[in-house]
Parts: structure tokens; sequence; C-alpha cells
């Protein structure tokens, strides 16, 4: 199970320092991601998201990566979906199925005003202690909700699309 924390902030460079001490976190293996990135909102509505800046930072397969990419965009970057496809339709589904909802998707939509910032986190194990003693310093409005592993290996299935049969 993986837990998606959201942290809002009402500076980007309060933001971009606690995303940095969850790097450090990570390194002192009080968390173990699957996901980090700040996303940030100027003052003319535009979302930005930035992630570490080396791709081995935190080591993603190509499917985990795809699934992360998907959780951060769908909770962030797509808030007014309108008509979607029916795959995509069908990832939004799963990720609704995974606690992702549009009621958790609408707070983290409310954290994000112009000017405002949020480190999102997807942890698949955290020291939840040590985690919040670390980040209390910079205040800032949690949002959390756990992700079922088996959920997210179906979503990671979807992602990675039908299974390609090999012949002899």
């Amino acid at each position: 199970m993986s837990e998606l924390i959201v942290i809002g902030y009402d500076d980007h460079k309060v933001a971009t320092k606690a995303f940095k001490v969850v790097q450090a976190l990570r390194d002192d293996h009080v968390v173990e991601l699957k996901g980090l990135a700040v996303v940030r909102v100027d003052e003319d509505g535009e979302t930005h998201v930035d992630t570490p800046a080396k791709r081995e930072e935190i080591a993603l397969s190509a499917t985990a990566g795809a699934l992360w990419g998907m959780v951060l965009g769908i909770l962030v970057l797509t808030p007014g979906i309108g008509v979607v496809g029916a795959a995509l339709g069908g990832l939004i589904g799963k990720l609704t199925q995974m606690g992702v909802d549009n009621g958790f998707r609408k707070k983290v939509s409310e954290l994000l005003e112009p000017g405002a910032a949020a480190v999102v986190i997807m942890a698949s194990k955290i020291t939840e202690d040590r985690f919040a003693a670390a980040m209390e310093p910079f205040g800032g409005t949690v949002l959390k909700t756990s992700l079922p592993e088996e959920s997210e290996r179906e979503l990671a299935e979807q992602l990675a699309g039908p299974a390609s049969e090999t012949t002899d």
C-alpha cells in the first residue's frame, strides 16, 4: 500500500524547502518514495510541476513512472475533466477506486490557488512520527489518502497495455 500525501503551502519557496527535506528523509530511510514533486500555480493560474533533477534520485521502473505520472496528472493537472477517452476514463475510474476520488482532488485543487504550491509525495513506506516532526517547521495543510497495492498493480497493468505474446 502506498500513501499519497499532498502538503499545501502559500509560498513556493517554503514548498521547495519542504521538498528538499523530503529528499533528505528519503536518504535517511524515513520515507521510501515512489514519486515526489513540487507543484506550484503561478499568478496567472498556470500549473508547474518540478520533480527531482536526477532521474536516479527516485528509482522508478517505466511502469512505476507512468503510474506516478498518471496519479500526479489526474490529481493536479486535470482538475476539470470534461469528455475523456475510454482508456483515460478507465484509468480515472481506477484512481477513484484507489482512493483518489473527486473529493480528494477538489481539496488538492483548493490548496493550489494562484501563488500557492504543494509537495506531492507517493510513499511506499513512511515512519509517520519522524516524517511529521521533520515537516512540522514548514506548516502547511496536509491531505492524505492510501493507495492499496493491488489497485496500484492493476493501474500499472492498465498503463502498460496488453501483455505481448511471445511465439516460439
